[in-house]
């Protein structure tokens, strides 16, 4: 701070260094004006022609410092009025250059890096809107599937009345799996818009993350029958997040773990296990699926990278983990994902208890 200060003062007396220079020559031309006058006095002479001289003389340096001065910061002024009018423009700050004083200089710094800061807040913006409306597109692409197939199966049961039981039971089951797969997409799609304003839904309280597994685990419990998962929580941990969001991040984790284990013949277990010490909880998802290539692993939290897997299942949007990942950010958590093609994929996400609510 105090060398801070100690600039502030050296570049404000830098600036001011002409008007000093040009207030003590007056100063001495004046005092050397009064030692002569004070000299005729003793002789005798008392006029009015030195006060005068004097005036006329500083007048004079006055005059002549103004007209330097205009001369050095005239391009100055006339590029900052040129800016004014160009103000509705991008690079309008861009337009000051000739800077004379340490003054002008340091504004016009201000205003390159408020310039450089606004540019960078638009370019993020606008990515962000770009990636939303990019998956707004590939959502309704996606969406067209379930509603086709609903369809398909409302005109088939038009034309095959009366079902037996056994049919029947196969329509519901359908019906349910297209219209799971609309709620789904549903609900990436209002959190994806939920995201921009995450910090206005967001109460962050201690919870059992046990207890929310086990309410996750519930909700994909039909699936997991049909594809032979077998869930197991191991452990217990209590974390501070918010339960809404964190809901949000398991169901993408166990969704993908049944999308990519349910392939494999025979009984699969999905576990999730828990690990605390005096810093953080560690949840571990681990599943026993096809598992992700290599080459893969360094861009699945990307936004609408689906990968090898992804192309194959047909089912991915590529927004699932890139949403998982934003909202652990911004709670403050981390998540990291490890995997072995053919052995199943492991994501984890760890709790700092120091780290909780970063709302950038």
């Amino acid at each position: 701070m105090k060398k801070v200060k100690r600039n502030t003062a050296v570049l404000f007396i830098r600036d001011r260094l002409p008007y000093l220079v040009t207030g003590i020559v007056i100063i001495v031309f004046g005092a050397a004006l009064m030692i002569i006058d004070k000299a005729r006095l003793r002789k005798g002479i008392n006029d009015t022609d030195t006060t005068m001289y004097f005036i006329i003389v500083a007048l004079f340096f006055i005059c002549v410092w103004l007209v330097v001065d205009y001369i050095r910061q005239r391009i100055y002024y006339q590029q900052v009025s040129m800016a004014i009018e160009c103000s509705g423009e991008l690079q309008a700050a861009a337009i000051v250059q000739s800077t004379v004083t340490q003054e002008q200089r340091l504004a016009v710094r201000l205003l390159e890096q408020q310039q450089t800061t606004y540019l960078n807040e638009l370019r993020n913006f606008r990515r962000q809107q770009e990636i939303h409306n990019h998956f707004v597109l590939q959502w309704v692409h996606h969406m067209k599937t379930p509603v086709s197939v609903m369809d398909l199966l409302m005109q088939e049961a038009l034309q095959q009345m009366p079902y037996t039981e056994q049919e029947q039971h196969q329509f519901v089951s359908n019906m349910k799996d297209e219209a799971e797969r609309m709620t789904k997409g549903l609900e990436m799609l209002l959190y994806s818009a939920r995201i921009d304003k995450f910090e206005f839904d967001l109460h962050i309280k201690r919870i059992a993350i046990h207890d929310l597994i086990r309410d996750v685990i519930i909700a994909h419990k039909r699936l997991c029958i049909r594809h032979s998962i077998t869930p197991q929580i191991d452990g217990e941990a209590w974390v501070e997040t918010d339960i809404k969001w964190m809901t949000f991040v398991l169901n993408q984790l166990v969704s993908n773990a049944i999308k990519y284990s349910k392939g494999i013949s025979g009984s699969k277990r999905l576990t999730f296990q828990m690990k605390q010490t005096a810093n953080e909880v560690k949840l571990s998802v681990i599943d026993e699926g096809i598992g992700i290539p290599s080459h893969d692993l360094p861009r699945v939290f990307d936004p609408f990278f689906t990968g090898e897997n992804g192309r194959a299942a047909e089912e991915s949007t590529g927004m699932g983990l890139y949403l998982a990942q934003q909202v652990c950010h911004r709670l403050g958590h981390r998540l990291n994902v490890r995997s072995e093609e053919g052995s199943g994929t492991t994501f984890t996400v760890s709790f700092e208890t120091k780290s909780i609510q970063r709302l950038d």
